[in-house]
């Protein structure tokens, strides 16, 4: 009776212990494409200030747990994060007297791990601002094949979010408005 009733207990604790995961996408990548983009402005000294983030972001994935990127960071500081690597990288970021300051507003963050059933997406919508007063709005829609059960989906939700991120500064990097926030 007694081993029955500890092979219940310690079931019963690792299901609940199992019930809730939580998935981290990777860290960032930089984009080579990205930064030949960044060269090709132009620009010099750019920093990042903060970058602000929607009250409403729900991370919670089926009934897996939260999704949460590395390093103990929110969804919208990485965001920030990636665009300062990407201008580490192709060599205009400033950290003493920059010429241009950048800083965002995620307006839209949201991801579906169901989109027709084993697809998943996620949206980005971006509002970035210039110290020189130049503003502009950047959006991406990213799919991808996220998987029929929880796990598998929300862990394909956690990792796809490093390349929407990646999608998201390309758009903005490759844009004729970025050229007029940085100059």
């Amino acid at each position: 009776m007694k081993k029955t009733l500890l092979l219940i207990s310690v079931t019963g604790a690792a299901l609940t212990l199992s019930a809730c995961d939580t998935m981290v996408a990777p860290r960032y990548s930089i984009s080579a494409d990205n930064n030949i983009a960044l060269k090709s402005v132009g620009a010099a000294a750019i920093t990042m200030a903060d970058f602000t983030g929607p009250a409403d972001f729900d991370n919670l994935c089926r009934t897996m747990g939260p999704v949460h990127v590395p390093d103990g960071l929110t969804h919208t500081q990485y965001l920030k994060k990636a665009f300062e690597d990407e201008l580490k990288i192709a060599g205009i970021y400033a950290d003493k007297m920059p010429r241009v300051t950048l800083s965002g507003e995620v307006t839209r963050l949201e991801f579906s791990s169901t989109r027709a059933i084993t697809g998943g997406s996620w949206t980005i919508d971006l509002l970035l601002r210039s110290s020189n007063g130049q503003t502009m709005k950047a959006s991406e829609y990213y799919e991808f094949d996220s998987g029929f059960t929880a796990l598998t989906a929300c862990k394909q939700t956690a990792e796809a979010y490093a390349p929407a991120v990646q999608n998201l500064i390309g758009k903005v990097v490759r844009s004729q408005e970025f050229a007029t926030l940085v100059k």
